[in-house]
């Protein structure tokens, strides 16, 4: 069978979703019966490349990421570092979203689609955009729907760490702490919510990925410790517990592919408040006579937010129907050993 290679920006158990999202696809690939090793790309160059790939022998090299993986698989393509082992790229909401309207980025990003032997998404969005750059790939952009898988149940209390008491109503953002996922801006829009509803709190959870980003926001963490918390990290093995724990999850960001927080919070039966951004608005609101399974919120406008917070907590009869149209939405997603299947389709196709 395939031998894989997975490189990802960041590796379990790091607890980004890149290194979530890889290890999920290993244990799946090798359910299947492939033998599957994952590198986190942000610590390899040239040298360490080419040690990885003549270490493991890989048939095909997986990258997750276009630019931070996909930058390191083109540079080295035609060098001795990838022994022209054929890669296939799978790109990230900010790939995407954010960094393909970089000029010094966009060059790298589209050199990496069109050397790649095809370029997978998981966001139905991201496949009609990428179908529409006439830039010669299009005819190789392969659209995977996204699977959950939880790679554990051992016990969290999402509540005891974040101090609530019975009457609390607890919003939960799962998140690194950078830019893109809003941390602070979800902070301040959480302390307006609480100066009209003060039995709320409100606790993040996810490790710093940006250093000069989180060194404010947990600055301004401390001066409301009143109602707000951190939680560097819920161990992975733990996450479908603490999930339990909330009354609301929060996806705040700015850019996004499909998260696999919305995933993880629909199989949870919990309501979502999400920044409208059209990946969020495809997944929180669905189409076709979907029941919504949460609220969506103008992520430049705080008033928004405030007003949608507000829906979320008073009602709670809301909040119960939302979870329970998410749970019969999650139901319907693929499943892990369907997500594979089609992977390791595409390997072979890339292959061929």
């Amino acid at each position: 069978m395939l031998r894989v290679l997975i490189l990802t920006p960041t590796a379990f158990p790091s607890l980004t979703g890149n290194a979530i999202t890889a290890e999920r696809w290993r244990r799946s690939h090798e359910k299947q019966g492939l033998t599957v090793k994952v590198a986190a790309a942000q610590y390899l160059d040239a040298e360490n490349l080419s040690k990885e790939i003549q270490d493991f022998r890989p048939d095909i090299i997986h990258g997750h990421h276009a630019f931070k993986t996909g930058k390191l698989l083109v540079t080295h393509h035609d060098t001795a570092a990838s022994n022209g082992i054929p890669f296939v790229i799978s790109c990230a909401g900010t790939d995407i979203n954010h960094d393909l309207a970089l000029h010094e980025k966009k060059k790298t990003i589209l050199e990496v689609f069109r050397t790649a032997r095809a370029t997978i998404t998981q966001s139905k969005d991201i496949a009609l955009k990428l179908k529409d750059q006439p830039n010669g790939f299009h005819n190789r952009v392969m659209y995977v729907p996204k699977s959950l898988m939880w790679l554990g149940n051992t016990s969290f209390d999402l509540r005891e760490a974040a101090g609530c008491e019975p009457h609390h109503i607890l919003f939960f953002l799962p998140a690194g702490i950078r830019p893109v996922k809003g941390n602070i801006e979800c902070l301040m829009a959480v302390n307006e919510v609480h100066k009209l509803r003060p039995s709320i709190k409100v606790v993040f959870a996810g490790p710093v990925i940006d250093p000069e980003y989180a060194s404010l926001f947990l600055q301004m963490l401390k001066q409301h410790s009143d109602f707000a918390c951190r939680i560097p990290a819920i161990p992975p093995e733990a996450m479908c517990t603490a999930y339990r724990g909330a009354d609301v999850v929060l996806n705040t960001s700015f850019s996004e592919g499909f998260s696999n927080v919305l995933l993880e919070a629909m199989a949870s039966i919990k309501p979502i408040l999400a920044s409208d951004i059209r990946s969020n608005r495809l997944a929180v609101c669905g189409k076709n006579g979907d029941q919504p399974c949460g609220c969506i919120f103008d992520p430049y406008n705080r008033e928004d937010f405030v007003k949608q917070a507000l829906k979320l907590i008073d009602d709670t009869g809301l909040r119960k129907s939302l979870g329970q149209a998410g749970l019969t939405r999650a139901e319907q997603w693929s499943k892990p050993d369907d997500e594979a299947v089609r992977l390791i389709e595409i390997y072979k196709h890339a292959l061929a």
